[in-house]
């Protein structure tokens, strides 16, 4: 069955029908009932390429991925996707070289311009943020998963970075530990200055002074936790507890604590971020692993939903959603031993 002749059982026009489908808000929700009722009825099941003719709409979101930052991208895109399943709505994904900001500037401009995609999700972005200007100056529907300190009004889902290591920090200066090191993510990017901050306050309020030693800066992958964490556990004193910014970063800070004959959770307390990987089970960890919960997918499977309530017409400015994030603790973090840091 066309759409000409479904909407004509239905004695309604082929746009009402459309838009009715495709969740416009213009359209009542006794009639988008109506319609869906009698698609699933009469076995209607519209021709993508007709529909989009009538709305405009390509069917397709796009995003941009770093190089360097599958593990947690392929999460992200999994929730996605699972929202996004019957929808008829593609994902373009775009690699692009890691902190490439022209390059990431241009394919946006050439997206937008070639017309592939209804909108795009921006990830890690930086205050004041050259890519949120571009496509509110194009036009051009968009999500931020994070946020940014530009003046342009834009959607936004996030989680409180600052919040979450804060409270990781002053669970481990409860346990008395002192000499807290942290590894957190690239320099520059709104979550990592919120997880630096949360760090900082949690030291401020316990009359300790930060200590530029005790922080580093990188990519979240075993490789560069295990650098990080050797170059912190060979100084003398040595920190006695390491927040990671995720669960690949801990696989590192285990394997160098080992390396030096350290115990992880009585020698070296741990936390990290990140807690909901179908490969990375922090309760499988030896020992199990502190974490502050946030997981990827449902993140992923939000910005979605978020992204279509953008493309029903949703004022961008009514969606912003923080999230809090939980504090999880296992066998990694104890209190400090005696003969701390030495």
């Amino acid at each position: 069955m066309k759409l000409k002749e479904f909407a004509k059982h239905l004695d309604l026009s082929p746009t009402t029908v459309s838009r009715a489908l495709s969740g416009y808000p213009e359209v009542r929700e006794s009639t988008r009932k109506r319609v869906a009722d009698a698609a699933i009825r009469l076995g209607y099941r519209p021709n993508i390429n007709a529909v989009r003719l009538v709305t405009g709409r390509v069917g397709a979101i796009g995003i941009l991925m770093e190089r360097g930052r599958e593990v947690n991208f392929a999460e992200f895109l999994s929730g996605m996707g699972e929202r996004l399943d019957g929808e008829d709505i593609d994902i373009l994904v775009s690699p692009i070289a890691e902190h490439d900001a022209k390059e990431e500037m241009q394919l946006f401009s050439r997206l937008v311009e070639s017309r592939r995609v209804d909108a795009f999700i921006v990830n890690a972005p930086r205050p004041n943020d050259e890519r949120i200007a571009l496509l509110h100056k194009l036009g051009m529907p968009f999500l931020v998963h994070g946020r940014s300190e530009t003046d342009v009004p834009y959607a936004w889902l996030d989680i409180d970075n600052e919040g979450a290591v804060k409270r990781a920090t002053a669970y481990l200066l409860d346990l008395g530990h002192t000499r807290i090191a942290m590894i957190n993510g690239r320099p520059g990017v709104t979550f990592s200055l919120h997880r630096d901050k949360g760090y900082r306050d949690a030291l401020v309020e316990r009359g300790l002074q930060f200590d530029p030693r005790l922080v580093a800066h990188g990519s979240f992958t075993d490789e560069i936790g295990f650098r990080f964490a050797r170059s912190f556990l060979e100084q003398s004193p040595r920190p006695t507890a390491l927040v990671a910014g995720s669960m690949m970063t801990a696989l590192g800070v285990y394997s160098a604590a080992r390396s030096l004959g350290l115990v992880v959770g009585k020698d070296i307390s741990v936390i990290a971020h990140d807690d909901v990987f179908p490969y990375l089970n922090a309760d499988n960890m030896a020992p199990s692993l502190s974490t502050t919960r946030s997981s990827m997918r449902a993140a992923g499977k939000r910005s979605a939903e978020l992204v279509l309530q953008l493309l029903s017409g949703k004022p961008a400015t009514e969606i912003q959603e923080l999230w809090p994030v939980e504090l999880i603790l296992r066998e990694s973090t104890g209190p400090v031993s005696r003969g701390e840091g030495r």
